[in-house]
């Protein structure tokens, strides 16, 4: 291309953004900021957006800082995007500052505000979000409700999320696809509806049930027939990030370079816990082996030596958050960890985020 502009720059960068090849972006970027060539809203809030989808916090701060220094922290489009970026790691709050120092805020904002609330567990937040949108006449559309029954199905609340379904008709909004399966997830997560067809996420789930009934020869045949069919369950990995080092462990993982001092860590913790009344919950050991095994086994999830690293990491006083690719384990999600550590843990899996401080979690136990 002969000559390129501010537009071609975010256009490509934007294209890698969407594509999912966020290294790339990041280094057209870069490159756009060592040639000096001038960038634009459009331009940052495609990089903060693939620093939250990448979880990258320090990074994307660096980048707010550099928003805040040529004005466009004032942009709409940056706002939602930073927004996104805070909440997607685990700093709620850091979402909300950039929420109430907006001096104008757009439909977007207001959405990326209600989903941050909305994955938080925060579910009257997002109530009193909705209710100052009408108060202010901005009209939702159908990410709003998309965002509200998000919350309502997360928290159980089924009456409330039958509310706003049918409140969409009333701002001419037709339900689709996706505000559907939010209205079924709901009366799933409340217990009304009964399993239909088996698909490879009830495979799955029927394998860990009957691993649980300890059916382990009925639990090894489901398994089989995911790989008859060609399928593998994806692995468990959790991560922390640390300056812009991000920090991956897998289950039972020894890799690291501080692998001693996070087992060390572990079975300080173990102990510590189990003299605070916890008891491990075996039945998520989805293999047969023996009690202590299986003890173990618990002991040495992904998410827990992320949280071990973190604690022999990071300052007392620094909330300690774990990012995960697949959904948390049960007898992790106890929040005792957070009680025996005096620590406060934000895990985030794919699908919500956990905060556990003092025993208790932000979910309360419906998840």
């Amino acid at each position: 291309m002969p000559q390129r502009n501010v537009v071609s720059w975010s256009g490509m960068i934007y294209g890698y953004a969407q594509l999912g090849e966020f290294e790339e972006a990041l280094t057209l970027f870069k490159q756009a900021l060592y040639e000096r060539l001038d960038v634009n809203d459009f331009t940052f809030s495609s990089v903060v957006q693939v620093c939250a989808n990448s979880t990258l916090l320090q990074l994307g701060k660096q980048i707010h800082g550099l928003c805040f220094k040529t004005n466009y922290d004032m942009s709409s489009f940056v706002g939602s995007s930073l927004i996104s970026l805070y909440s997607k790691c685990g700093v709620i709050g850091g979402s909300y500052r950039v929420f109430d120092e907006a001096c104008v805020k757009n439909l977007g904002m207001w959405n990326a505000m209600l989903i941050a609330c909305a994955q938080h567990s925060q579910t009257e937040k997002v109530f009193d979000l909705f209710k100052q949108m009408e108060g202010l006449g901005i009209k939702p559309n159908f990410i709003t409700f998309l965002c509200v029954l998000y919350a309502c199905s997360h928290a159980g609340l089924v009456e409330k999320g039958k509310h706003y379904f049918k409140l969409m008709k009333e701002y001419g909004i037709e339900p689709g696809d996706q505000h559907y399966a939010s209205l079924v997830d709901l009366f799933g997560r409340a217990g009304f509806f009964e399993l239909g067809p088996v698909s490879l996420g009830l495979h799955v789930l029927l394998s860990n049930a009957y691993a649980a009934a300890g059916r382990y020869e009925d639990a090894a045949k489901a398994r089989k027939m995911l790989r008859d069919r060609g399928i593998k369950k994806e692995t468990g990995l959790s991560w922390v990030e640390e300056g812009n080092k991000v920090h991956t462990f897998a289950a039972g993982d020894r890799s690291h370079a501080k692998a001693k001092e996070i087992y060390r860590k572990l079975e300080e913790l173990g102990d510590e816990m189990e003299r605070a009344g916890y008891i491990a919950d075996t039945s998520f050991v989805q293999r047969e082996v023996n009690g202590e095994e299986k003890n173990q086994t618990i002991r040495y999830h992904n998410e827990r030596l992320a949280v071990a690293f973190g604690l022999i990491t990071f300052p007392s006083d620094r909330p300690i958050s774990v990012m995960k690719n697949l959904r948390i384990c049960g007898d992790c999600h106890t929040a005792i960890m957070s009680k025996c550590t005096g620590r406060v843990i934000i895990v985030r899996d794919n699908n919500r985020f956990y905060h556990f401080e003092d025993g208790k979690c932000s979910c309360g136990d419906y998840w």
